[in-house]
């Protein structure tokens, strides 16, 4: 059985964390979950829409009935202009850094990327009309290179003499030290980490305060954190959990979409009560932009995300809401029993995994403005909804796991 207990901790202008205890039931018997949680202090009141789904308050997960609303594009952007800077993006052509650049460059700033030429320097985004796209590639500025050629990112950085440095692609230190090396009067190096640097706790939402884990797969983002409170410049990182949101190039609510579109069961490890956050990256976008020259943010680590928690089949019913399907049937699985071999039958981590946003939103003003059901709307009419995605749909292992599902029903 599986306990979730509030205890009160350290996490910033949190109220408490959730400790997650687990227990062993008797084999054959399903796993179940309770919520424990201790009477809340008052807090500021927060507006939530009814489309929100199944969802931690601080305090609570509960259950939010859907209601179908007209779907209105979100996104429109309006930030505070700020002193204009040369900036420089490493990276920048596929997610993120799209809708970051377009940020900056509305705000004024002179605005480069950095990419190895392989792909368009810009692309139209769905929804947007000609003239917006026009202005922005007239204004966007390409420098085109290997970023493992430090020798070349030395020489052309040092030319250029950047103000600010977005790295929104790097995952190693070696790659961020000959930009340090390049640019000694850079104002700020801002830096895309990942909350995957955190390491496995019982003791949730992780903080940033929070005990980290050098052997993680994202441990060369760690490394890269360390160089940047070693060296003499000012820097900020941000730890995004999981991104979602149009031209996602990352299977997570695409892998749902394809599922229901073809009309298919769901298969969800486990109870499919595994709590995890999305974030939507034009989310991400407006909190890159808050730490831009923001004091506040100088040698700050800042968890970005959604402000609410999703349990893995809440997601499920989500992304069916988001695309107009019926409500999906979910089979449950355990991976234990399967032999997936190199393939990934689920998307996300199996496990309970999620982060306060609380210090971003205190200090840097930032607030999400998608809820999660909005979030994937916006992404499915944006994208999926519009034919295109990322990867086709590949159900080997779905069929490997309804067959044997199928077997032990019969």
């Amino acid at each position: 059985m599986h306990f979730v207990r509030a205890i009160k901790t350290k996490c910033y202008n949190t109220r408490f964390k959730f400790q997650l205890l687990t227990q062993s039931k008797a084999k054959g018997k399903k796993a179940m979950s309770k919520l424990v949680v201790l009477q809340p202090t008052k807090q500021p009141p927060i507006s939530l829409l009814s489309s929100s789904l199944s969802h931690f308050n601080g305090t609570k997960l509960c259950q939010i009935q859907y209601k179908r609303k007209v779907y209105q594009p979100k996104g429109a952007l309006h930030i505070a202009a700020s002193s204009t800077k040369k900036i420089l993006i490493m990276g920048g052509t596929r997610f993120i850094g799209v809708f970051l650049s377009r940020l900056l460059v509305k705000e004024g700033h002179q605005v480069t990327l950095f990419t190895r030429g392989k792909a368009p320097v810009t692309q139209q985004l769905p929804g947007e009309s000609d003239s917006d796209y026009a202005e922005f590639k007239s204004k966007i500025l390409h420098l085109k290179g290997d970023r493992m050629d430090f020798d070349f990112v030395k020489s052309s950085l040092s030319a250029e003499g950047y103000d600010v440095v977005y790295d929104i692609n790097g995952r190693e230190a070696a790659e961020v030290e000959p930009i340090l090396d390049a640019l000694p009067n850079l104002e700020q190096f801002i830096y895309c980490s990942s909350a995957g640097v955190y390491l496995k706790s019982d003791m949730l939402p992780h903080c940033e305060t929070d005990a980290v884990d050098p052997k993680s797969r994202h441990k060369g983002k760690l490394n890269t954190e360390s160089l940047l409170e070693s060296r003499d410049v000012n820097w900020t990182s941000v730890r995004p959990v999981y991104i979602y949101g149009p031209l996602n190039y990352n299977p997570v609510e695409e892998w749902f979409f394809h599922r229901l579109k073809a009309g298919r069961p769901i298969p969800i490890p486990n109870s499919g009560v595994q709590i995890t956050q999305l974030g939507h990256v034009k989310d991400l976008a407006t909190a890159f932009i808050a730490v831009l020259g923001n004091e506040k943010a100088s040698k700050q680590v800042f968890n970005i995300s959604g402000e609410k928690y999703v349990t893995f089949n809440g997601l499920a019913k989500a992304c069916a809401k988001a695309g107009g399907f019926p409500e999906p049937e979910i089979v449950h699985y355990n991976p234990k029993e399967f032999d997936f071999g190199k393939k990934k039958a689920f998307p996300f981590r199996d496990q309970h995994f999620f982060a306060s946003v609380e210090k971003a939103k205190h200090v840097l003003g930032w607030k999400p403005e998608f809820d999660l059901v909005e979030g994937l709307t916006d992404s499915y009419n944006l994208d999926f909804g519009r034919g295109t995605f990322r990867k086709e749909a590949d159900f080997s292992t779905d069929d490997m796991i309804l067959g044997k599902s199928f077997v032990l029903q019969s």
